[in-house]
């Protein structure tokens, strides 16, 4: 006897639970962060990062920028015709309130329009969309509020840090940093003798460091309308990530900079006026008591990770973008220690910091392979050891900088080594095609098969 069975494409579906979970996870995990962020952050009397973010809904943003670039990130997911009406939309949007509280006399800026038309299309997502295309306009949106909610919580992360740390150990750091030659004190004096065409540049360089990963990922991106799919791994993962974790360690290693610490912008809580024309003396380390206003932000430097991470994502790029990926790092690495905001061994940490955290995130898309757990765990030993060594050997790092110096770069190098063989065993192995998510399919009918009983 023949009978007609049917397959339920069970093993398609089975593939795509994995990811579906791993989505599902992360979700849960940032929602819950975010909470906890926002319980810390009113016990400190101060708004989190969900009521930042619900305000703007309304009231005057604070950044407007940073809103369009979030609705940007959103429209990678539309057709140029639906981009366009999603833009007009949010400029429509922005119009109104301008007028509202031009005649209210509220204070004025714009951006409600990005962040009305990216929730508009996530609520578009789970209310006229299904399957495959619901999940890619969710995704959509959801990178566009992670760009603009990682930003309010690096905000707030940087207001509790000055909170809850009333001592720095820049001391430490900057006795440390003489195993390096006290990088930011001669960059400092480099950038005053070059002054204005350099503080022009740098500072240029140094502000619009997020306007310049947003075009890097734009370009990343560009593709993804067209195949319905974003890539396995791209830079705004490692950027939000490496936003969202950086801030952690200045609570456990809370640094203001040399500027604020040894320098005038410090005022009264200044160790001494001593950057960058004189370098600090070599004697024992203390914490020291300073003000509750300035951002404990300086271990390891963000900034160096971003650039570290726009860097690695340009080498994949078109020969500008390659270009412009190497400028933006040479460029921020002057402005952070020109300007006084970092010491040397601050920017070691953070390259080796971006680095791990991308092998993290490009491991989540390929699978922990046992090349990926060893880079990973490298990445995070020679971090922990570099921490530990600027707070307990700082000392014996100044005594000896022909020993110590050459130690912290070849830590860093081996990393860097480890990551670029690595990655390039990964992009041997894998093919275009496969650097991609898998493309969604849809629902197929039900084909009848003959089975015999």
């Amino acid at each position: 006897m023949i009978r007609a069975s049917r397959t339920d494409g069970g093993t398609a579906s089975a593939g795509r639970r994995p990811r579906a979970l791993l989505w599902a996870t992360a979700g849960i995990a940032t929602l819950a962060f975010l909470v906890t962020l926002e319980i810390v952050a009113r016990g400190y009397g101060l708004p989190g990062p969900i009521t930042d973010l619900t305000r703007e809904v309304v009231f005057a943003p604070e950044s407007g920028p940073l809103l369009y670039a979030g609705l940007a990130l959103t429209l990678v997911v539309l057709t140029w015709r639906r981009r366009l009406i999603a833009v007009g939309a949010a400029v429509g949007i922005d119009l109104v309130f301008w007028l509202v509280r031009w005649i209210a006399g509220a204070s004025m800026n714009f951006g409600n329009g990005a962040l009305w038309v990216i929730l508009g299309l996530a609520v578009v997502a789970l209310t006229r969309r299904t399957g495959p295309e619901r999940t890619l306009l969710l995704k959509g949106s959801g990178l566009g509020l992670l760009l603009v909610a990682g930003h309010k919580t690096g905000d707030t992360w940087l207001v509790i840090t000055s909170r809850t740390r009333p001592t720095v150990l820049d001391p430490y750091v900057a006795i440390a940093d003489h195993a390096l030659g006290d990088p930011s004190w001669l960059a400092g004096r480099v950038v005053e003798a070059t002054d204005p065409i350099s503080t022009h540049l740098l500072g240029a360089v140094y502000g619009q460091l997020p306007l310049a990963a947003a075009v890097f990922a734009l370009y990343q991106l560009r593709h993804v309308a067209i195949e319905r799919r974003f890539p396995q791994h791209h830079l705004v993962r490692t950027f939000l990530v490496i936003g969202l974790l950086g801030p952690a360690i200045y609570m456990i290693f809370p640094v203001v900079g040399p500027v604020y610490a040894f320098g005038l912008d410090g005022g009264s809580w200044a160790v001494a006026n001593l950057w960058p024309h004189t370098t600090p003396p070599i004697t024992a380390p203390y914490p020291v008591p300073f003000d509750g206003i300035t951002p404990r932000n300086c271990m390891p430097s963000l900034h160096t990770a971003w650039a570290t991470a726009i860097f690695v994502h340009s080498r994949k790029g078109s020969r500008p973008m390659r270009w412009i990926g190497a400028f933006w790092l040479i460029g921020t690495l002057t402005a952070t220690l020109g300007f006084g905001y970092h010491y040397g061994v601050d920017l070691v940490a953070g390259v080796v910091f971006a680095l791990t955290i991308d092998a993290a995130m490009r491991s989540l898309g390929r699978g922990w392979e046992p090349a990926a757990v060893r880079l990973i765990g490298l990445g995070t030993t020679v971090f922990a050891a570099l921490l530990l060594s600027y707070r307990y050997l700082p000392m014996e790092m100044a005594r000896y900088p022909w020993v110590w110096g050459p130690l912290l770069i070849l830590a860093m190098a081996s990393v860097i080594h480890t990551y670029v063989r690595t990655t390039r065993r990964w992009d041997l192995k894998t093919s275009p095609e496969e650097q991609q998510e898998p493309r969604p399919e849809l629902p197929q009918p039900a084909q009848p098969q003959p089975e015999l009983v």
